[in-house]
């Protein structure tokens, strides 16, 4: 009556419909960063609250399973915050103090250096003096508030409590949660989206099993060492590589860098063999240990990662370096399971 094609009411109410569902999703962004920790978190206990609940009577719920995970994982974790994390915050409480004074005292004049780089200590020196002003504004607020910066990538200590509380009803109804996704579609489409959860399921526990024996691994080797050669604050030093190990690539580099740093500026003897033992671990982690424990479906070449963490930093800042990895990994994961899904028909 009006003119107005059927097709063109069609099409841009899909698109508004598209453009609500994504403004919605940008308002809820924070919440859906918590949701996919929970996610991650349950994925990660799943497979030893799967083993616990065939140990204890057998119930038709996981729920008590994973109420035993839960209170032997919180027992451990306190068994261990209490002593580390006191260490660490008084090793972070010392170095927040003595830092101003060792930059005040020209810490590079007492660095020592190879000798071809004698004849530009001046050019050096003078570096550091331009811009120790800017360390005192930049650096040291950002220690002193570690913490809080890294908290506010996810949200309030409230929000670090909701995600073991949200993972806690995935990994109890997760069974139910996911048999309701599969009912959601149709029958034809049934098996192309079980075997999706399936491949994301097991890329997704593999992935974050991989990501905390990495980051222990960090943490082990980095104390040992710094410990055996005399480095000053070797448990925070450890605790900042073991934590930044969970981002890819430019965590790693933004802890060496940290490290050397904070022993250039303490004065430490040895700075060339501690330049030689984060090298050899750089190229131990990347080319031995990492591709050995993510082997398994977590297959991503080191370009399109590097390109994945920036882009990741630029949306979503810490939690988007976080998420860039897997997110990746499960869109190879679906493409791969849709191409294998649509091959079946023609090979029966």
């Amino acid at each position: 009556m009006l003119g107005i094609d059927r097709r063109v009411l069609q099409t841009a109410w899909t698109l508004f419909l598209f453009l609500f569902v994504l403004a919605a999703i940008y308002e809820i962004r924070k919440e859906l960063v918590l949701f996919v920790f929970a996610l991650f978190l349950a994925n990660l206990l799943s497979p030893v609250v799967e083993r616990v609940h065939w140990l204890i009577p057998p119930s038709g719920s996981r729920g008590p399973a994973a109420a035993v995970v839960y209170l032997v994982l919180i027992g451990i974790l306190i068994s261990l915050a209490v002593p580390i994390g006191s260490r660490i915050a008084e090793e972070a409480t010392v170095l927040a103090k003595r830092l101003p004074a060792e930059i005040q005292q020209d810490p590079l004049g007492r660095a020592p250096l190879p000798g071809w780089l004698e004849q530009v200590r001046p050019r050096m020196d003078q570096f550091v003096r331009d811009r120790m002003q800017q360390f005192d504004q930049d650096v040291l607020p950002m220690l002193s508030t570690a913490g809080e910066q890294i908290l506010s990538g996810i949200g309030t200590v409230l929000s670090l409590i909701l995600v073991p509380i949200l993972s806690f009803f995935i990994l109890k109804d997760g069974v139910k949660i996911r048999r309701a996704l599969v009912q959601a579609f149709d029958p034809g489409a049934r098996v192309l989206v079980s075997g999706i959860l399936t491949d994301l399921h097991l890329l997704l526990a593999h992935y974050m099993r991989a990501l905390l024996l990495l980051a222990i691994a960090t943490f082990v080797s980095y104390l040992s060492i710094l410990a055996l050669m005399g480095a000053p604050y070797p448990l925070l030093l450890a605790g900042i590589a073991g934590a930044l190990e969970v981002i890819p690539m430019v965590g790693p580099l933004t802890a060496a860098a940290v490290i050397l740093l904070v022993a250039v500026f303490s004065g430490y003897a040895h700075l060339v063999w501690l330049i030689v033992f984060l090298v050899v671990y750089r190229v131990f982690q990347d080319y031995v240990l990492s591709p050995f424990l993510m082997s398994e479906g977590v297959e991503v070449h080191p370009l399109l990662i590097l390109l994945g963490v920036i882009a990741g930093e630029r949306m979503a800042g810490i939690p988007g370096m976080f998420f860039a990895i897997p997110l990746i990994a499960a869109l190879r994961a679906i493409l791969a399971r849709v191409r294998k899904h649509n091959r079946e028909p023609a090979e029966v």
